[in-house]
C-alpha cells in the first residue's frame, strides 16, 4: 500500500508528523494545508467530511478528543472507506498505547511534542506496511495464533511463570504470532490484543526489555510495563504488569521456569510458516487462507500451507503475491458482503444502515481470475478465507473449504 498518514493539531493545523509508505515524493506543505483546510472548513459549516477519492487516491479525515487531526491518503484501490477509517482509527490508538492518552489530548508544547512522539513511528510505520507483514491482524482485528501441538504444555509454563511475576497477563509469542496467553490476556480488547503483538514484532530484536504502555481501552491514562524475554530464536514471553517486579528480578526467574521447556520451545519455532500442524491435512491446491473467530478476536493464516511451498517457490505464486491477493480478496468481502460484527462497526455505521445496504446475510462467496481463485465462508463465530490454485475445479470450492474449516476448529487454540 502507498500511503501518506499526516497528523496535525485539531485546532490550529500545525504539522506534528508525516509518515510515507511506499515510493512516494514528500507532501508539500501547501498540499498538507489544502488538506487540512478543506477538512476545517467543512467543519465550521457543520458538514462531517469523512473522506473523498481522487483520480489516483482516497482520502480519509479523523479528529480524536479535539486534539488531534490523522489525515490518510492511500493509492490502495481494494481498500473501502471503512476499511481506511479502521486503519486511521489504530494508528491514533497505537499512539495511545505507546504514549498515553492524556498527554495526546493536551498538547502544551508542540515542538516538544514532535520530538516525543516519535516513539510511536515503529508502531505506526508498521500498521502502513501492510503487504510486508507476515501477519493479518492489523486488517482482522484479530490477533494471529499458531496451533502447535506443544500449546497445551507451554500453556503450564506460561503460567507458572506469571504468577511469578504478580500478573494475570501474559503471552507467549512464537515469531510474532500468539501460541498460548493467560486467561486475562485473552480478556484484553482485540485492539489491544493486536496492537501488543505488533509493537513487539515493530522493536529491534533483544533478550529482554521493559516497556512503559497504556492500554488503549483499559488504561488509557494510567501506565503499564510491558516486559518481554527471548527465550529462544523466534520465541518471546510477555508480561504486563505494574510497577513490580523490577526487569532484573524476573529476568533471573526467567531461566528457572523456563530451563526444562527448551525443547518444547524449539520444537514450537518449527511449526512456522505453516502455523498449524502437520497432523492437519490440507487439499495441495489450497495457497493460503485466513480464519478468523470472531468471538476470541483469533486469527490463524498461512500463506506456505504445503511443507515443500518453500522449494516450489519459483514454480507457483510468490509467497508475497499470495498474501498481496489474501489481502485484497479479504477487503472485497468484508463490509461489501459479509456484515461486520456490531462491535467491528464504525461510529458511522449502524446496524439499520448496514441492513439497508445488505438486504440478505451473506454466508459464502467466490471469485474465479485467471491465476487463481477464492472461498470465503461465514460460519458465525468463524470466517475463512482461502486462496486457491487455478487447478481446483470450481464447484469443488465449497467442499474443499467446509472440510478445511471443519479440520482446523477442532484445534484448541481456535476455540473461545
Amino acid at each position: 500500500m502507498a500511503a501518506y498518514l499526516l497528523c496535525l493539531s485539531a485546532g490550529g493545523g500545525v504539522p506534528l508528523f508525516t509518515r510515507t509508505k511506499g515510493d512516494l515524493k514528500p507532501l508539500p506543505f501547501p498540499v498538507i494545508g489544502s488538506l487540512n483546510g478543506v477538512h476545517m472548513f467543512a467543519s465550521t459549516h457543520d458538514v462531517s467530511l469523512l473522506s473523498t477519492t481522487t483520480v489516483d487516491a482516497k482520502v480519509v479525515w479523523k479528529v480524536f478528543h479535539d486534539s488531534i487531526t490523522l489525515i490518510l491518503v492511500s493509492r490502495d484501490d481494494n481498500a473501502s472507506d471503512s476499511h481506511l477509517q479502521q486503519l486511521i482509527e489504530k494508528v491514533f490508538l497505537s499512539m495511545v498505547l505507546v504514549y498515553g492518552l492524556d498527554d495526546l489530548t493536551n498538547i502544551k508544547n508542540i515542538e516538544r511534542f514532535k520530538k516525543e512522539i516519535k516513539v510511536c513511528f515503529k508502531l505506526v510505520d508498521s500498521l502502513l506496511d501492510q503487504a510486508d507483514l507476515d501477519t493479518f491482524s492489523d486488517l482482522t482485528d484479530s490477533v494471529d495464533v499458531v496451533l502447535g501441538p506443544e500449546n497445551s504444555i507451554l500453556q503450564e509454563y506460561l503460567d507458572a511463570f506469571v504468577e511469578a511475576a504478580a500478573s494475570p497477563y501474559g503471552c507467549l509469542l512464537v515469531w510474532g504470532k500468539v501460541a498460548v496467553a493467560t486467561r486475562k490476556w485473552w480478556s484484553l480488547s482485540s485492539v489491544e490484543l493486536v496492537l501488543l503483538s505488533l509493537l513487539v514484532n515493530s522493536l529491534p530484536k533483544c533478550s529482554a526489555r521493559d516497556i512503559p504502555i497504556f492500554l488503549p481501552h483499559g488504561s488509557p491514562k494510567v501506565p503499564h510495563r510491558l516486559l518481554t524475554f527471548q527465550l529462544v530464536q523466534g520465541v518471546e514471553v510477555c508480561v504486563v504488569c505494574g510497577p513490580t517486579p523490577s526487569l532484573a528480578e524476573l529476568q533471573r526467574e526467567v531461566d528457572r521456569f523456563w530451563r526444562t521447556a527448551f525443547e518444547y520451545l524449539k520444537s514450537s519455532t518449527r511449526i512456522h510458516p505453516r502455523n498449524f500442524p502437520t497432523s492437519i491435512l490440507t487439499d495441495q491446491s489450497i495457497l493460503g487462507f485466513i480464519l478468523i473467530n470472531r468471538e476470541s478476536h483469533r486469527c490463524l493464516c498461512t500463506v506456505e500451507p504445503m511443507e515443500e511451498d518453500s522449494s516450489r517457490q519459483g514454480k507457483t505464486m510468490s509467497i508475497y503475491r499470495r498474501r498481496e491477493i489474501l489481502r485484497a480478496f479479504y477487503k472485497s468481502v468484508v463490509r461489501t458482503i459479509f456484515t461486520p460484527p456490531q462491535s467491528d462497526m464504525d461510529s458511522t455505521e449502524t446496524a439499520d444502515t448496514l441492513h439497508t445496504r445488505l438486504k440478505h446475510k451473506a454466508l459464502e462467496t467466490y471469485i474465479v481470475s485467471e491465476t487463481h481463485k477464492c472461498f470465503a465462508m461465514n460460519t458465525n463465530p468463524y470466517e475463512l478465507y482461502v486462496l486457491y490454485s487455478i487447478h481446483i475445479p470450481t464447484y469443488a470450492l465449497r467442499s474443499t473449504t467446509t472440510k478445511l474449516l471443519s479440520s482446523l476448529i477442532k484445534e484448541k487454540t481456535m476455540q473461545v
